[in-house]
């Protein structure tokens, strides 16, 4: 026979089993759709800050200035400075109080802008329309957040009250303002009275660190008049925040991103191989009609290789639309802007997928390729001589019903098939537990960091309006009288009132920031990492970044200059903090001095079991007035990273799951194919469709038994070690509670995951065994 004929022979035997080629297809879909996407993921973990901030064109500074001292033309030369690569603005900024739905919603400095392009802090748009009429407002972030596109504020503090309606939603990848109007809607929403300001945003050609811009923004400074320039901020600040918030990010991505890399690996060699293995028996056919050996692993080489093509091509399209989302979610967590798929992932997965076909099918079609015709024959017609028959007779012998019995053995004729879809269903279920149990200890992490049990008063020191009159901080009488409304409210159980200043401790070269509470604050929710809360004068508590930098431990002693006295405080525990900033934790009694009104920064306030939140914070309001500087406010119960990490976890470990559940479906689809002719046979003898059903179905059920025995621990010490590479990227230890999230009966019901996956797998082809008669199964063959 030709090699033409050969390839022939190979796209008619293709266009015959249109199962077994459309299954290689949709496996090398899925498989190159979760590599692209394993690929992006890997992307948008490396430096993804820094990758935002070259693309969007980030400023190194931004520099708020004074335009009676420096107007327009001033400004505009500062473009040309030695240092300065590009520059953007003047923009007029106008910060400003505002309500939304008649609640306060705090300040937001709103930067005048005719477009979201420009040569310095590119925004980009992730929603909606720029603002191109009065009126019209661009947030900061993304929608969803407790805001979106249409949602309208009410502008306080100034004449007419101006309401400004939601049209769009961007992000400055260096947070250059809360939200951006027309230039002419800035000029409109400055507040009579008040300075006014506008923002210039510079790049520099040397701005590595924080010595290095402000010594580009001294330039700036000394090429304008005296005093225009009233601030600035540094990228740096940005790119330490994310670094601090983001990278946290990057241990579970990663982890789900290599799980889904091996299972495109494990689910496209058994694919590969099982189709050329089920094969045998025609290639010892064709072998009788004259194909040489190299004929023989050309036509099985195109009868893999043309559908698997197909569904590479389509799967890196699927990969590319489905990392959309994903990364939009990814990006959101990272705080840039945009995150796409980079072009060499794009070709890589489906180059790869290819390649992995070739080799997976390369091998058993060599091995085919120099079998005789009859010991091929031989080989399609059964497993090699003396496989499974011990555990054949096991079965027997444990009395099972004989449809199990042969299930569950059948497995053992084929373990290396066997072991393929073992590990599949192994990684399927590992995801699944693994992301349960993240998601539970990311909950527990974020209730501890924003004090879930509390609701907040939060102080609004600047609100035109409010109080004694515009940006004046609140009076003592104010103070006790929001104090005095907290406790007289039914529905409130504690309430304690926190004040915050810088603190300076022996051994520790900068500022610690320090919270002194006025009364008992154990109720409030702190994770403890080691040692307990403080319950006794001269104790505090202290972040792991505390004593990281002091070389202290919990039992230790420290000095602490409050600015008014030095005290010596014992550390009786360590708290969960992310961050690299210091923080220390005691009483107005240890920490002497801190209790004053001008260190009074809020107040915590615990409920009564059925108190309705709004209903007490809106009670807590009417009490206190449209005059008091105070506002009560509700806590969220968790930050916008935890809320964007659970959705991802959840998103990732659905595509295993289901990348697991093909690799089964392809598995049992190869072995009932593999065994046709005894499936005829048992039909032929009178065995019932349910009991074929029972017999197809257990061939996958010890496998994912033992699935799920390697699942459950493999998923607790790998949940384990995500939290603590989490934790090291945030400089913050792991209280027990985060990771004692698998109790025994919590865990063990995890597990059945496994066998979920693996039924959802052979479903399908078991069906299709009981459904079909005698005659059809063996004509099948």
């Amino acid at each position: 026979m030709s090699w033409l004929g050969s390839i022939r022979t190979a796209t008619g035997g293709m266009r015959r089993h249109k199962v077994q080629a459309g299954v290689i297809g949709i496996v090398l879909l899925i498989a190159t759709a979760s590599a692209t996407l394993g690929f992006a993921l890997l992307a948008a973990t490396n430096a993804p800050f820094q990758t935002a901030f070259a693309a969007q064109h980030g400023a190194h500074a931004t520099i708020s200035a004074d335009p009676a001292r420096a107007g327009t033309a001033q400004l505009d030369r500062t473009r040309s400075l030695p240092g300065v690569t590009a520059a953007a603005g003047p923009f007029a900024v106008a910060a400003v109080q505002t309500d939304q739905g008649g609640q306060p919603s705090g300040q937001f400095v709103l930067a005048g802008r005719p477009a979201a392009g420009s040569a310095v802090d590119n925004l980009v748009l992730n929603d909606g329309h720029w603002a191109d009429g009065p009126g019209q407002l661009v947030l900061d972030g993304s929608p969803g957040e407790g805001t979106n596109l249409g949602d309208t504020f009410t502008v306080t503090g100034i004449k007419g009250s101006p309401v400004l309606t939601v049209v769009g939603f961007a992000n400055s990848i260096t947070n250059t303002a809360d939200g951006w109007v027309t230039p002419a809607e800035a000029a409109r929403l400055q507040q009579a009275g008040a300075p006014a300001s506008t923002q210039m945003l510079y790049r520099f050609a040397s701005a590595g660190t924080y010595a290095q811009v402000r010594a580009d923004v001294t330039e700036v400074t000394k090429a304008l008049p005296a005093g225009a320039v009233t601030d600035y901020g540094s990228w740096l600040s940005s790119a330490d925040q994310a670094s601090g918030s983001g990278a946290i990010m990057e241990p579970f991505v990663l982890a789900f991103a290599l799980i889904g890399l091996i299972m495109a690996v494990l689910i496209v060699g058994n694919v590969i191989s099982g189709a050329v293995v089920a094969q045998y028996h025609r290639i010892g056919v064709l072998k009788s009609l004259g194909l040489t050996p190299a004929q023989v692993v050309v036509a099985y080489l195109s009868r893999v290789g043309w559908p698997a093509l197909g569904g590479c091509l389509v799967g890196v399209v699927a990969g590319n639309v489905l990392a959309q989302p994903v990364l939009k979610q990814s990006s959101e967590a990272y705080g840039v802007g945009s995150q796409s798929v980079p072009w060499w992932a794009t070709v890589a997965a489906p180059l790869g997928m290819l390649a992995l076909t070739a080799l997976a099918a390369l091998g058993p079609a060599l091995r085919a390729g120099h079998l005789s015709a009859a010991q091929a024959i031989a080989a399609g017609r059964a497993p090699r001589a003396g496989r499974g028959y011990a555990a054949h007779r096991l079965a027997a012998r444990l009395r099972l019903p004989r449809p199990a019995g042969l299930g569950l053995a059948a497995p053992f004729a084929r373990p290396a098939r066997t072991m393929v879809t073992l590990a599949a269903v192994a990684f399927g279920a590992t995801a699944v537990i693994f992301a349960f149990g993240l998601s539970s200890s990311l909950s527990r992490a974020a209730a501890s960091q924003t004090h879930s049990g509390t609701i907040q008063v939060e102080v609004q020191p600047f609100g035109p309006g409010r109080g004694a009159g515009p940006f004046q901080s609140p009076g003592a009488a104010q103070d006790a009288a929001a104090e005095a409304v907290l406790r007289a409210q039914p529905g409130t159980a504690h309430e304690v009132a926190l004040y915050t200043n810088d603190v300076k401790v022996g051994g520790i070269a900068g500022n610690v920031r320090a919270q002194a509470f006025a009364a008992d604050a154990s109720w409030t929710g702190f994770g403890i990492i080691a040692g307990h809360w403080y319950d006794a004068p001269g104790e505090v508590d202290v972040s792991t970044s505390f004593l990281d930098q002091s070389g202290l431990a919990v039992g230790g002693t420290a000095l602490v200059n409050t600015g008014t006295a030095t005290v010596t405080v014992h550390i009786v525990g360590e708290v969960f903090r992310p961050g690299t900033r210091p923080y220390v934790y005691g009483s107005t009694q240890t920490l002497a001095g801190l209790g004053s009104r001008a260190n009074l920064q809020e107040f915590y306030v615990g409920l009564r079991p059925g108190t309705s939140t709004s209903a007490y914070i809106h009670a807590v309001n009417a009490s206190l007035g449209s005059s008091s500087p105070w506002t009560a406010t509700a806590q969220e119960t968790g930050g916008k990273f935890y809320t964007i990490a659970s959705a991802l976890i959840g998103l990732l470990a659905l595509m295993v799951a289901v990348a697991a559940g093909l690799g089964v479906l392809n598995t049992v689809l190869m072995t009932t194919r593999d065994r046709v002719h005894d499936l005829g046979i048992f039909k032929a003898l009178g065995m019932r469709p349910g009991q074929l059903l029972v017999m197809v179905v257990c061939w996958t059920a010890g496998p994912a038994i033992l699935a799920a025995v390697i699942a459950a621990p493999a998923a607790v010490l790998l949940n384990n070690a995500t939290l603590k590479a989490m934790a090291g990227t945030a400089h913050t230890g792991i209280p027990a509670s985060f990771t004692d999230v698998f109790p025994p009966a919590r865990l063990a019901l995890l597990s059945l995951a496994a066998l979920v996956i693996a039924i959802a797998g052979a479903m399908a082809p078991a069906s299709w065994a009981a459904r079909a008669r005698a005659a059809v199964v063996l004509r099948a063959e």
